[in-house]
């Protein structure tokens, strides 16, 4: 499994999220996982609101095109990404940290 795969129209990210951090932030690859810092503390969704406000302005697409396929209660997320290809996530990934 990789961190960033290429589905149909988009990527699908596996990330590791950790909440009621200083800000939102990519901080890098994690036990293969890509390590997101949110904000947000994880009561009642807030931590997953604000990790789709999130990947929807470092990726540059709408919310509407982010679902939460996988962990909505856990720190281990999947999530799917219309409207971007798989190189394009990677170069802005990568750039990140």
């Amino acid at each position: 499994m990789s961190v960033i795969e290429e589905i149909k129209g988009g990527v699908r990210l596996h990330l590791f999220i950790q909440p009621k951090s200083s800000k939102n932030q990519i901080v890098g690859p994690h036990n293969g996982m890509l390590k997101i810092k949110i904000a947000a503390p994880p009561v009642d969704g807030e931590a997953n609101s604000e990790l789709i406000e999130y990947l929807s302005k470092f990726f540059k697409v709408p919310k509407r095109n982010i679902a939460l396929v996988k962990g909505d209660t856990g720190r281990q997320k999947t999530v799917d990404i219309e409207g971007i290809t798989l190189n394009d996530a990677h170069k802005l990934v990568t750039a990140a940290f």
